[in-house]
């Protein structure tokens, strides 16, 4: 009959529910969400995730989203947006994230003035420990959550949160600058907690770490830490002891040595994914890599000076599992290195050489023999690489699907012709600066050879 409500008049709740949680697009559920206020009561009950960027009063907001999703396991808070204020802000500093450079501007009007309303007018813009505990009494079945350069909130907070979110797995404090009471509140109560990112958490030290390392570590399979100049080789050496399911590890630290290394290396055996940007670990890290963790898959190797091609031959000989290699400012890295692991690890799929300056033309050479299930290659500012290397992998690797190259000198037409050629899956090419790629055939013969290829600043 013509204006009658079959929909809510026939389908319960149940099934309605169900229809919201088979839609596959946001906007799709949001309009769903206005046709009727039923509906609208129904379909926040299926919101299992939100996002949070930067507010007025991210407190009050908080709170506001907390009385109407009851099921959310998700949240995601990001300070780093920027937002309309009553001040013009001074030039930022290149890298310099958002929020730290309006943090910063803030600070310095702290300074030139007593006025305690820009204080407070300040705080009312970055979530506060206030915010954080609406959030754990909104949202107890929480499990994961993302806190970006919230960096009011406290371990008082966060404490908080873990009394009560005790179903925490994984967890994201980049940029927050949380004392070692939170992070260990958070090892006592979230038993469960699998994914840990540290970076950029200046207030803490390793009194926090290793008191969560020995709260969960039973379950802890991932852990990111940068930039935290408290955490020393000890705070290692207690992930090493309690830790022994970890999977992935990011570390990029001025003050994390050999010993720390070593220690994950032999007590993390089931490590797949290793990160390291620390100056002052040698080859002799690396060759505990090799030993121990056979279940590598995945190592990036950035601004090393003191590594060698001994540490990567030892790679080579044990990391046979190993599928993606990212080489970046390694400068005593050389033809030798690369060699090793093409030779060694024959399951390489994903390959970057970024700025290794003595890596060429026959480093090249060994992969585009050995490594023949090959999928992408980025080639960046290696000058030394020449037509001859790409014309290996062109002969070699016929299942790459993306090829990078940017300020390499030497490569020219002839190797681009071979990888036309030879790499028929080719799906995406990124050519930025090779001066030496000049005839337009070049760029023809891929539109020939492999017609659905992505040709992008050549």
């Amino acid at each position: 009959m013509k204006g009658h409500d079959w929909i809510n008049t026939c389908l319960p709740d149940e099934l309605i529910v169900e229809i919201f949680r088979r839609l596959d697009s946001k906007p799709t559920r949001d309009a769903a969400s206005l046709v009727c206020n039923r509906w609208l009561r129904l379909e926040r009950l299926t919101r299992s995730s939100i996002r949070i960027g930067a507010t007025g009063s991210p407190d009050l907001f908080v709170q506001l989203l907390a009385s109407r999703f009851f099921n959310i396991t998700a949240v995601h808070i990001d300070e780093r947006l920027s937002i309309s204020l009553p001040v013009q802000l001074g030039r930022r500093r290149e890298n310099s994230s958002p929020s730290s450079s309006l943090k910063l501007h803030y600070v310095n009007k702290r300074i030139g003035s007593s006025s305690s309303s820009e204080e407070n007018e300040f705080d009312s813009l970055c979530l506060s420990d206030n915010g954080l505990i609406a959030l754990a009494d909104g949202f107890p079945k929480l499990e994961k959550l993302k806190l970006i350069w919230c960096s009011n909130v406290t371990s008082f907070g966060l404490s908080s949160l873990a009394s009560k979110c005790a179903s925490l797995k994984s967890l994201d404090l980049q940029g927050c600058y949380v004392g070692d009471q939170g992070l260990a509140a958070v090892g006592q109560r979230c038993k469960q907690l699998e994914d840990l990112n540290l970076r950029f958490c200046e207030g803490l030290t390793d009194t926090g770490l290793v008191e969560l390392a020995l709260g969960v570590g039973k379950s802890l399979k991932s852990l990111g830490v940068a930039a935290c100049a408290k955490i020393t080789d000890i705070s290692m050496e207690a992930v090493a002891s309690h830790c022994g399911s970890l999977e992935t590890l990011s570390l990029d630290s001025e003050f994390v040595h050999n010993q720390g290394v070593l220690a994950v290396a032999k007590g993390c055996p089931h490590l797949k994914s290793l990160k390291l940007q620390c100056i002052n670990l040698t080859d002799d890290a690396l060759k505990a890599v090799g030993v121990s963790c056979l279940s590598l898959e995945l190592l990036a190797l950035y601004s090393f000076q003191r590594f060698t091609d001994k540490g990567l031959r030892a790679i080579g000989n044990g990391c046979k599992k190993l599928k993606n290699l990212t080489l970046s400012d390694c400068y005593f890295l050389s033809d030798k290195g690369l060699e090793a692991i093409a030779t060694g690890c024959k399951e390489l799929t994903h390959l970057e050489v970024n700025g290794c300056h003595n890596i060429g033309t026959l480093g090249l050479d060994s992969v585009g023999k050995s490594c023949l299930h090959l999928s992408e290659l980025a080639l960046l500012y290696c000058q030394r690489i020449g037509d001859l290397g790409l014309l290996q992998v062109g002969k070699g690797c016929q299942f790459l699907q993306a090829l990078h190259l940017v300020d390499c000198s030497s490569i020219g037409d002839e190797a681009m012709c071979g990888i036309a050629t030879g790499c028929r899956n080719l799906k995406k090419l990124h050519i930025r600066r090779c001066y030496e790629v000049l005839h337009p055939c070049s760029c023809l013969i891929f539109y020939v050879k492999c017609y659905s290829v992505c040709v992008s600043s050549f």
